[in-house]
């Protein structure tokens, strides 16, 4: 079972922090100057397991760069302006992050989003597959679950795709299920570990209540509830915000703590599992998140869905159709462009 693997949820993110493990990674954050991409890289700039932060963004990133290489730690920042410095971004770096992309709106689906994230991810994907065709690509840009069918189709049509280094940053959900189980069993947060499968909008996003470690147990009313929570957790900061925005904050730590799980494994440290929507063949969806094993060089193995209870499997059911039709949206898109 691989809930016994898997570390406390907060561990990746801690030994971002942590001063024994020195690495030299080169990383690059594709929309760094943006509500998510200014934490995201605060936080990387902040860990000992990259020596190079390369930010890109059309605008305001010599300004962002310029304030964290303040910072009295060994990652070197560059800041990056446009399409022109796009290439220059990407060159040598073994992870890019890519949370670029417009931010949802009261009354806005993810789906809406899709028109604007979908160019933005494409063209960023076709630099990537041109400069850095060799890296972790991390896609937190918005719908996840056509962004990764794009990317994937603009790295097969440069003829560079591994299907096991493109990664939909999930992250956010397992993180959410975390504090909210956490919430309410009274537990720490940082020793919960809920693995949260399907896609990541609405009612794809599936957490595994049942798989929760340690081991919880709700009545059907209240798992229905928290199993809604989670879903829509989303759109309850969007409401929060009023208007100011979505999920830039807790996106940051959560996109942080994938970056240096992937890091982690690229170092050589055994066991790391993060969920992720990626190319799967564990349902008949093409694209599906479930817990996976790093390695050094992406996804080791994809360790499934295991078992799990008929309010889950119902779920699973349920998310299929709306998981394709987002899966198929991203390909055809890929495909149109020129």
């Amino acid at each position: 079972m691989f809930s016994r693997l898997t570390r406390p949820a907060s561990a990746a993110l801690r030994r971002g922090f942590a001063t024994s493990s020195q690495n030299n990674a080169k990383v690059a954050v594709l929309g760094a100057s943006g509500g998510i991409g200014q934490p995201l890289s605060l936080l990387l700039k902040n860990s000992p397991l990259i020596s190079r932060l390369n930010l890109y963004d059309i605008a305001h990133t010599p300004g962002v760069a310029a304030d964290l290489s303040h910072i009295e730690t060994r990652a070197e920042v560059k800041g990056f302006l446009g399409p022109e410095q796009l290439p220059e971004s990407l060159k040598g770096c073994e992870v890019v992050v890519i949370p670029a992309g417009v931010p949802r709106k009261p009354g806005m689906t993810r789906d809406d989003l899709f028109n604007t994230n979908a160019t933005i991810v494409a063209n960023l994907a076709a630099a990537c597959a041109q400069h850095c065709p060799e890296a972790m690509i991390c896609v937190i840009a918005n719908p996840v679950n056509s962004t990764i069918p794009i990317t994937s189709e603009v790295f097969k049509k440069h003829g560079v795709y591994n299907p096991n280094k493109i990664f939909g940053v999930t992250t956010l959900d397992i993180v959410r299920a975390n504090t909210f189980v956490a919430e309410l069993k009274g537990l720490d947060p940082a020793r919960v570990n809920v693995p949260v499968i399907g896609g990541h909008a609405g009612k794809t996003i599936i957490p595994l209540i049942s798989q929760c470690t340690p081991k919880v147990d709700f009545p059907q009313d209240q798992l229905t509830a928290l199993t809604g929570r989670i879903q829509e957790a989303g759109t309850e900061v969007v409401k929060a915000k009023a208007g100011a925005g979505s999920a830039t904050l807790s996106m940051a730590y959560a996109g942080a703590r994938f970056v240096f799980s992937v890091l982690d494994a690229m170092n050589g440290k055994e066991g790391v599992i993060e969920c992720s929507f990626v190319r799967s063949e564990e349902t008949e969806c093409p694209y599906f998140s479930t817990p996976l094993l790093f390695g050094k060089n992406g996804i080791e193995k994809n360790l499934g869905i295991g078992k799990i209870s008929p309010f889950e499997e119902k779920m699973v059911a349920e998310a299929v159709s709306e998981l394709k039709a987002s899966i198929k949206k991203g390909e055809e898109f890929a495909k149109s462009m020129k």
